[in-house]
């Protein structure tokens, strides 16, 4: 029971009265304790906002365990300078009207915690200062540091007589799982942040250019994807299209993809060869830091007039249908990162009145079904044959659908990217 604010030694004493040796006894009942509080703290859902979180966690541990700990109260506070922590929280009985109550740094119980990480305290013991914790009514509490730069205190009012070591590895056990919590959240956030950055580089909404139908839609395979599309308005007569596919997928993948479709944005100009670009945008992604990892990329030019001039580097070839024919629009050359001095090709094709294209990312040809077989080239003819006259936003969607049948999956294992542009044939004049 609890006696002294200093714990004494353990050492392994005699057998339990379950004939296990009493050190053993405690593994169990740790092990046990352990188990529980992680599956409670596993159960509640991450709150928007950290102070939420906080909130549901103390609630927690104040309805699962506060009859085994004696926990009657529980205080979060938050640090607000180098010099105090302000009461942001409270939870439990009778709470007093002291939110916003300021502690200072220098409490001595305040910088025992910043030493140890958790501790237990009563009025008896030296550091406990009356003129600090009198206003809140606390006579004895058990306390842990939580979060960078040691932000957050959680604070637990305790009554009654109780296990000293055993509360204190409790203690530990909570600071440490919830530790792990909130370094989840806030790798989630981050993830939400870039997803969120990711949304706004993507087209808002289909480019108007002249007679022509453009749509593009990306699935990512996490939170945010290592495949974009753009719309580059080049010149009044001119609507550049591109798709960038960066090796892997996740927030790396995330940031190659962003910074190759932002150099291209940024190098893209009226008079200059697409070639000259493309040359100058690999040997900037070669440099970068991320250079061991690879881009993809499609670019095109679409004229008014129907004349398409793009690059395919290492990315898989554009398809192009007509008149119940497909045309494989492949040139260009490497992928972009691994060779600085790698060389370029333009192709050029005629987007004549009936024609489709579609610029695709690997994720939807390499999409595997449940036996193992890829979707492979030849089943994305088939749809784009069988849906070509659709309008574009139709035939994408028509695709993208085709996949997630085929590999029994409505979240993809890799970035799922396609750019429908399709020129509908005149309509008759009555």
């Amino acid at each position: 029971m609890e006696t002294s604010s200093h714990a004494a030694p353990v050492h392994a004493g005699p057998e339990s009265p379950s004939g296990r040796p009493a050190a053993a006894e405690k593994s169990t009942v740790y092990r046990s304790l352990w188990r529980k509080l992680d599956g409670a703290l596993s159960a509640f859902d991450a709150a928007p906002h950290l102070t939420a979180t906080l909130d549901a966690i103390v609630e927690t541990l104040l309805r699962d365990f506060g009859q085994e700990l004696q926990l009657v109260a529980g205080r979060i506070y938050e640090r607000v300078d180098d010099n105090t922590y302000v009461l942001r929280r409270w939870h439990g009985d009778h709470p007093p009207d002291k939110i916003g109550y300021t502690v200072p740094i220098t409490y001595a119980a305040v910088q025992l915690l910043f030493e140890r990480g958790v501790l237990i305290m009563r009025e008896s013991d030296p550091e406990f200062d009356r003129g600090i914790e009198d206003p809140l009514g606390v006579s004895m509490f058990a306390a842990m540091m939580l979060g960078e730069d040691n932000r957050w205190i959680l604070s637990f009012s305790l009554q009654g007589e109780f296990d000293r070591e055993r509360t204190l590895y409790m203690l530990a056990a909570i600071q440490h799982v919830i530790g792990q919590r909130l370094r989840h959240q806030r790798f989630r956030d981050i993830l939400e942040e870039a997803r969120l950055i990711q949304l706004s580089m993507l087209p808002r909404g289909a480019p108007s250019f002249f007679d022509y139908d453009v749509h593009g839609r990306s699935t990512p395979a996490d939170s945010v994807s290592g495949d974009l599309f753009d719309y580059i308005p080049v010149s009044s007569r001119v609507l550049g299209i591109s798709v960038a596919d960066a090796s892997g997928h996740g927030l790396p993948a995330a940031l190659q993809a962003r910074d190759a479709i932002t150099g291209l944005r940024m190098g893209i100009e009226e008079n200059l060869k697409i070639v000259s670009t493309v040359q100058k945008l690999n040997r900037v992604i070669n440099r970068s830091s991320l250079a061991a990892r690879f881009v993809s990329l499609f670019y095109g030019e679409l004229e008014a007039n129907g004349n398409f001039v793009y690059c395919s580097a290492g990315h898989p070839p554009g398809l192009l249908y007509s008149r119940g024919r497909f045309e494989e629009l492949a040139e260009g050359g490497l992928v972009l990162g691994p060779d600085p001095d790698a060389r370029y090709d333009r192709g050029y094709a005629k987007v004549e009145p009936g024609t489709t294209i579609v610029i695709y990312t690997d994720g939807i040809t390499e999409a595997t079904g449940p036996g193992g077989e890829s979707f492979g080239v030849d089943r994305l003819k088939e749809e784009i044959a069988a849906a070509h006259p659709l309008p574009a936003r139709a035939l994408a969607d028509r695709i993208v659908q085709a996949v997630e049948r085929f590999s029994g999956r409505s979240r993809p294992t890799d970035d799922q990217t396609v750019v429908v542009i399709h020129r509908p044939e005149p309509q008759e004049t009555p």
